[in-house]
């Protein structure tokens, strides 16, 4: 059996790799692609090595060829010794990268529950990195939010406050299409500005109070110090984007003089409380609830093989892109 899946092979260069997949052991499956989804902050970032030398982007892409991909959805063909909670033909999510085939163990594939189709389950991976923020910056009943920056993970974070009981939850976003797919997943308030022009709207509809929580999901550093400006005193920025270049974010006098705290998130803070198998299945159980709405997030939609126009979609036209898939159903 021949299988394909993406590789950088350098710089901006990516292509599809023919491989061997390989056969389950005891322990382990086997699944086919059915689709898998770009985080188009992080694979961009490594796509055009946007990053620092010794930063954690630095330590991650050492060396080429690298396997982009973290989001990957498919279907079972074959189980090996031992597993007994996972079956031929069924659909599982896993960390995986854009390939055709995976085999991985049993207790890294987390079963698609009847109610959550194919389109809402891909979108597993990125609400797990949205839902450690959640989970350091305690989103919970009555707090207000802000989420700068509209993208992917922005788009996760919002909707994990508003199941949170979070109160209110603004969008804030240049871009008038990823302001209405917020919308649609039920913010209570938009704003199309930059959060430096953000900031006096934000003290006028908390009457100067400011808010509870920020979360600033860009990774830009021009953000980080405009959005402690937007953060209440005794408050929290929560930092949901990992730059590629930390050495430019700067802190301001705000965190001395109104004690504001700063959190950092990241996808690798997995803890016995509170780690992935546990966030997939609370997520699914979300999503059939109709509580955590992804649905017409998925904007864009690739054959593997057109992978680099894929890349280049990102690359010119990521503000009017939001979830960017590839079709694995057109490969063998």
């Amino acid at each position: 059996m021949k299988a394909q899946r993406l590789v950088f092979s350098e710089k901006q260069e990516v292509h599809l790799e023919t491989f061997e997949p390989v056969a389950p052991k005891a322990g382990q499956v086997m699944a086919k692609a059915i689709c898998s989804l770009i985080s188009t902050g992080t694979e961009g970032i490594v796509f055009n090595r946007l990053f620092d030398p010794g930063t954690s982007f630095d330590k991650w892409v050492k060396k080429y060829p690298f396997y982009p991909g973290y989001s990957l959805l498919s279907e079972i063909v074959e189980v090996g010794a031992g597993v007994k909670d996972l079956k031929v033909g069924q659909r599982v999510v896993s960390r995986s990268g854009h390939t055709s085939y995976t085999t991985d163990l049993a207790e890294k594939m987390f079963p698609v529950p009847d109610g959550v189709s194919s389109d809402q389950a891909v979108w597993f991976a990125l609400a797990k990195i949205a839902a450690m923020g959640m989970k350091a910056a305690e989103f919970r009943l009555g707090k207000s939010v802000a989420v700068i920056g509209a993208g992917p993970v922005g788009q996760m974070a919002m909707r994990w406050a508003l199941a949170a009981g979070s109160q209110p939850v603004i969008a804030i976003d240049t871009e008038p299409m990823r302001l209405e797919l917020a919308r649609r997943g039920g913010v209570t308030d938009t704003l199309a500005k930059s959060i430096q022009e953000a900031v006096a709207d934000i003290s006028d509809m908390t009457q100067n109070q400011l808010l509870d929580i920020v979360v600033d999901s860009t990774g830009h550093p021009a953000v980080f110090g405009q959005a402690l400006r937007a953060v209440r005193r005794f408050g929290i920025l929560l930092l949901l984007g990992t730059p590629g270049t930390p050495a430019q974010q700067h802190l301001t006098d705000d965190v001395m003089t109104r004690g504001l705290h700063i959190v950092g998130a990241h996808d690798a803070h997995d803890r016995p409380e509170w780690n992935t198998p546990m966030i997939v299945q609370l997520f699914f159980d979300l999503v059939r609830q109709g509580r955590f709405n992804v649905d017409g997030l998925i904007t864009h939609r690739f054959a593997p093989q057109d992978c680099m126009e894929a890349y280049r979609t990102i690359n010119k036209q990521r503000g009017q892109t939001m979830g960017i898939a590839f079709d694995w159903s057109q490969v063998a």
